[in-house]
């Protein structure tokens, strides 16, 4: 055990500490060594990251800091280490340079003059900051006399030993002992003296009817009295002591009640209350209130500057307090506004006392006892009467002795509960109603208060079954609207195997629209169908009234009956790896494979096949989320689909969209400005984005390096709008502008989006941060978002807009700034890793096996001893960081692959423009897309008449063996889209896909199936896949294209092709353009098929079908 007057690497001999001027930390001195103080020192140490503080404290007990409430237990084992808040060892591993305390020493006077305290061994100690921590004293009554052999408090370790000794001294046998006060303390205290082995008897004596008269009613009360009486000990209720007796030598003999009558005893044990010791503050001239405590403001700072003051020795508000809660939640305001007002990650609005949550839960004579929220409302609140609202029977049951029954408690002690403030103030100050169960069999009572209308709880009280009591509070905290009817608090819903449809026999009707039974639906999934879509097809069950209510019960009986079959659906990647993407990820981070070619050899279904439009976007994610190796290296760039491939969002018309990134949403007027410039110059439409950012679309493939240039000349980088990646971080101004900020939103934002920028994974993710609870980022809706409260940062994960909407989930709340970075390196390393393929964060909480509960423990709890693993992750991954437009800008290699057409430099526009609104934009899709397959024979001559023709060199497709490469060709007016698979040679296809008409085939992922090795291209616009042999549409049978023969000779590469106006007559890109004119005329017609018609029957270019020409099955241009 450590001694007294020790300091943790410091010599006794030192009687003097002071702030040298070169001293880098400021000195905190702690004024007290108990429960609150040390719970200050530890979020002080734990919140200063930057070493910016050194804690000297001293404590006037000799032993470390203890739990003084569970003083009880010391009874049972005489071992104060067992009680103990830190173990002798956590003080010894302290730095010595940020903290040094010391025992058996009090101070005994502070000079806020010379800013230093002194002990009362003349140790003297300087100060930069000065926290008081005293505590306070056992309340007695006048009458009292601690000198009194027998007279006992019941505070601390010391109080307890003498308490001991006493009671086992010799002829202390078969004593009585009595036990002054029936509240928290007074029972605690009772068990004790129960417990006592020389103990005869114990009495409680009361000034209230019942025990426990500040935490619950008479109703409560009454059950805890049976529970006391039951153990054999005499409760003596709405009574008070007059004075004590003793014998001729002093001592204690009994006590002398109000109405007369004398009560023998040789204990007695006071327990009333207790007094706030603000001797040393009142010495130095503090502040302090008449009713007792030092008097502080809403920052806990006294009336000196840097003085404060914690626990149950400061007064806010004129009210101090008797709970451990609220004095730890002072320590922790303290250490927050120490730490984090201003950190590297922003600045944060210092947060301030407000009313406390008193709730208490403890288990006091046997019993479970909790009070939480504003437990006694109805005595506050005006209940409604039976004439002014009729109340059902049955569902609300109001209290009949709660209000009858008159409060005692001290003056200037607050734990009492106070009116509620915040969204549910007005339902809070309204009328109320109790939901009450009473089972005096069990002893258990329950009392809940809610709102009038039902929609809040606003507090409650148990006894004997606590077990709700965390749910609860939290419940109360949040202050929203409840989506369950009152009366579920007590009864609880009804859940179990009915909800599954497992206690149904196979003729019960399921669905009532079509007359479908269980039996039928178990016989679907006997005969092999997995899948409640399936099932509505074969059986129409859930089909009939659009809104059928039996579908939930049809989908829980389908999960059932496959999981009974044993039906387990494969979750691989793809038929290129039977692996999930998590299992992929960890071989490849294990093994440290680099490309593609490497792992399909290591753990590939099939180790020469190349991949596929699913597996190579996947396996790209993975490679850049481990080792972040440029995309466009040659080895990486056909993994990738089109926006990466081109580091643009590709748009309906071939162009691309540049967005540079704005991090949180925060941008000169420079930047503004060559934004604008750089619109104006390329012709590029211009729109405002939900993420905060500017994005320019209708870039030419050909122009994006030269419009990177610009930007990044101009302080830009890329914005990832392209990627699987981190988009932006949403911000509101936060405490840079508004004046209801609380937290630096932009600041944090900005440090979150340099952070994460360029960062690949699953799916993409987005982040936002709202400065307050008015949430005008929306972070609620992100996949981490934050939201300042006054006491920190409240985390939200797994939230996302789009098709199906997800509300974020609370993962951790009251987050000081300096550690929410790495709470969020933990969850998005954790989604990198374990997520599927194009998942969302909301879709993978949603998955997982137990879901948020399930994610706490691996993030905040560190269940799986991985959270460091993360760090160091992400850390190593945030340090390979580079602008990707840049690598381009500055390579002349990468820029080769931006041609339109590696033949010429001569560009052709990919769709008609239009003018709307001031900006031009392409022209409209149509509504449908039509049927439409080229075949050799469309062409005017037969493919033994066409010639081999040199279109481009082997150079310009820049071959490589860890890829596929590609580039577009022209020939004439049409477009030709040339491939080259390794080991495999050169494949040519037409460069439009009939499907949208859209000039992107070179763009898209060469993929082959896996066994039978044959290759296809997968379109980029909506992964139409077409054989490169045949041209044909492997997943649409409604689609087809011309495929070519390509040979090599010498360094030309060469296609055996028609003459240019023959084959422009069938795919010629003035033909197919998407124009405004075609898209109205087969908007009318939605079933209708484009038939190839021959050169003799083309019409003009500029012709336009009319009504009567184009009213037939197919259409010509």
């Amino acid at each position: 055990m450590l001694s007294s007057h020790t300091t943790a690497g410091r010599s006794d001999s030192c009687t003097y500490m002071s702030i040298m001027s070169a001293a880098p930390r400021e000195t905190v001195v702690v004024v007290g060594l108990g429960m609150v103080g040390i719970a200050f020192i530890e979020k002080l140490l734990d919140l200063d990251t930057e070493h910016r503080y050194r804690i000297v404290t001293c404590g006037e007990e000799t032993h470390l800091a203890y739990n003084r409430v569970a003083l009880t237990e010391y009874f049972q084992h005489r071992n104060i280490e067992k009680l103990y808040l830190n173990s002798p060892e956590w003080y010894q591993e302290q730095d010595p340079g940020r903290f040094s305390f010391y025992t058996g020493e009090a101070v005994v006077s502070l000079d806020t003059e010379s800013r230093t305290v002194t002990t009362d061994t003349g140790r003297i100690i300087a100060y930069d900051h000065c926290v008081l921590a005293t505590g306070s004293d056992a309340s007695l009554p006048a009458y009292a006399d601690l000198s009194v052999p027998g007279v006992f408090v019941y505070r601390n370790i010391s109080d307890i030993n003498k308490l001991l000794k006493w009671a086992e001294m010799e002829g202390m046998e078969g004593c009585s002992a009595v036990v002054i006060g029936g509240g928290l303390l007074g029972l605690e205290a009772a068990k004790a003296v129960y417990d006592l082995p020389s103990v005869k008897d114990v009495t409680i004596i009361h000034r209230q009817a019942y025990p426990l008269s500040r935490q619950l009613d008479a109703q409560g009360g009454e059950i805890v009295l049976r529970r006391i009486e039951s153990m054999g000990v005499t409760f003596l209720g709405s009574t008070t002591v007059q004075s004590i007796h003793t014998d001729d030598k002093g001592v204690l003999v009994g006590l002398e009640l109000a109405d007369g009558t004398t009560l023998k005893c040789g204990i007695v044990v006071f327990a009333i209350g207790i007094t706030p010791r603000d001797d040393l503050a009142r010495k130095t001239g503090l502040a302090c209130s008449t009713r007792g405590g030092i008097i502080v403001d809403d920052h806990l700072q006294t009336s000196v500057k840097d003085v404060y003051a914690i626990g149950e020795c400061a007064s806010w508000k004129d009210n101090t307090y008797g709970l451990i809660a609220p004095g730890i939640e002072m320590a922790d305001i303290l250490a927050f506004n120490f730490t984090q007002a201003r950190t590297q990650v922003g600045s944060f609005k210092l947060r301030q006392m407000n009313n406390p949550d008193l709730s208490t839960k403890l288990k006091l004579m046997g019993v479970d006892v909790a009070s939480f929220g504003d437990y006694f409302a109805e005595r506050r609140v005006r209940p409604i009467t039976p004439n002014r609202r009729t109340v059902k029977k049955g569902t609300l049951a109001q209290d009949p002795a709660g209000s009858g029954v008159e409060e005692a408690h001290k003056p200037h002690d607050a734990s009492s509960p106070k009116k509620r403030h915040g969204a549910a103030a007005a339902a809070a100050e309204g009328p109320v109603e109790a939901v009450t169960y009473r089972d005096p069999f069990g002893g258990v009572y329950k009392k809940y208060i809610f709102s009038a209308d039902g929609k809040y709880l606003l507090g409650g009280m148990m006894v004997g079954d606590a077990s709700e009591y965390a749910k609860l509070v939290a419940m109360v905290k949040k202050k929203k609207a409840l989506d369950v009817p009152p009366s579920q608090f007590i009864i609880g819903s009804r859940t179990g195997l009915d909800d599954l449809g497992a206690d149904l026999d196979d003729d019960a009707q399921i669905c009532s629209c079509h007359n479908v039974s269980k039996g039928r639906i178990v016989q679907c999934i006997k005969d092999g169908v997995q899948s409640v879509a399936d099932i509505k097809k074969k059986t129409k069950a859930g089909s009939g009234c659009g809104g059928c209510t039996c579908v939930p019960l049809v989908t829980n009986i389908v999960k059932a009956e496959l999981k009974k079959a044993g039906v387990a659906v494969s979750n691989h990647l793809c038929p290129h790896f039977a692996l999930f993407r998590a299992d992929l990820f960890n071989v490849v981070k294990v093994k440290k494979l680099k490309t593609m070619p490497d792992i399909m050899k290591a753990v590939g279904t099939n180790p020469s096949a190349i991949g596929c439009e699913i597996c190579k976007p996947a396996v790209g994610s993975i490679l850049s989320s481990l080792w972040n190796e440029h995309v466009m290296d040659p080895v990486h760039h056909s993994n990738q689909d089109t926006n990466d491939r081109f580091l643009g969002n590709i748009q309906r018309n071939g162009t691309f969209s540049v967005v540079p990134r704005v991090p949180a949403g925060e941008i000169t007027p420079d930047k503004l400005i060559v934004l604008g410039q750089v619109a104006k110059k390329y012709g590029l439409y211009t729109k405002i984005t939900g993420g905060q950012r500017i994005d320019l679309f209708g870039a030419e493939k050909a122009d994006l390096p030269s419009i990177w240039k610009e930007l990044v000349d101009a302080g830009f980088e890329s914005g990832h709008a392209y990627g699987k990646a981190l988009r932006t971080v949403k911000s509101c101004v936060g405490t840079s502008w508004c004046r209801y900020g609380i937290g630096d939103s932009v600041g944090m934002a900005v440090q979150l989006e340099e952070r994460y920028k360029g960062i690949r994974s699953p799916h993409k993710f987005k982040g936002g941060v709202s400065g307050c609870v008015r949430e005008c980022a929306e972070a609620q809706g992100k996949d981490f978002g934050l939201i300042a409260t006054d006491k920190g940062w409240n985390i939200f994960v797994c939230g996302n807009g789009g098709a199906n909407p997800r509300h974020a989930t609370l993962l951790a709340a009251d987050v000081p700034p300096s550690r929410v970075i790495r709470i969020l390196d933990r969850f998005i390393m954790y989604y990198i890793r374990t997520a599927d393929k194009l998942m969302r964060t909301a879709r993978w909480l949603e998955s997982m096996e137990g879901g948020i509960e399930k994610l706490r423990k691996v993030i905040l709890d560190d269940q799986l001893g991985i959270c460091a693993d993360l760090e160091r992750d992400m850390d190593e991954l945030v340090g390979t960081y580079y602008d990707e437009w840049k690598a381009v800008v500055n390579d002349q290699e990468r820029q080769r692959k931006f041609r339109q057409f590696v033949n010429t430099d001569e560009r052709v526009p990919q769709a008609e423009k239009i003018v709307e609104r001031g900006q031009s934009r392409p022209a409209n899709w149509t509504k449908e897309a039509p049927t439409l397959i080229f075949r050799e024979t469309d062409v005017g001559s037969p493919k033994d008449l066409w010639k081999w023709r040199k279109v481009a060199t082997v150079h310009d497709l820049t071959p490589t063996d860890g890829g596929t490469t590609s580039a577009a060709v022209r020939y004439g007016d049409s477009q030709i889209a040339i491939f080259h698979i390794p080991n495999k040679g050169y494949f040519a296809t037409q460069q439009m896909c009939p499907h949208r008409r859209a000039f992107v085939l070179d763009h898209g992922i060469i993929g082959d199936d896996p066994s039978t090795g044959s290759l296809y291209v997968s379109c980029p616009m909506h992964k139409r896949n077409f054989n490169l042999v045949s041209g044909k549409c492997l997943n649409d049978d409604s689609y087809g294209v011309l495929a070519f023969d390509v040979r090599v000779d010498g360094h030309e590469l060469q296609l055996l092709l028609p003459e240019q106006d023959e084959l422009d007559t069938v795919i010629g890109t003035s033909k197919w353009m998407v124009r405004q004119a075609t898209q109205q005329v087969l908007s009318k017609t939605p079933d209708a098929t484009v038939e190839i018609v021959g050169p003799s029957e083309i019409a003009s270019e500029d012709k336009v079908c009319d009504g009567a020409a184009c009213s037939g099955p197919h259409f010509d241009w």
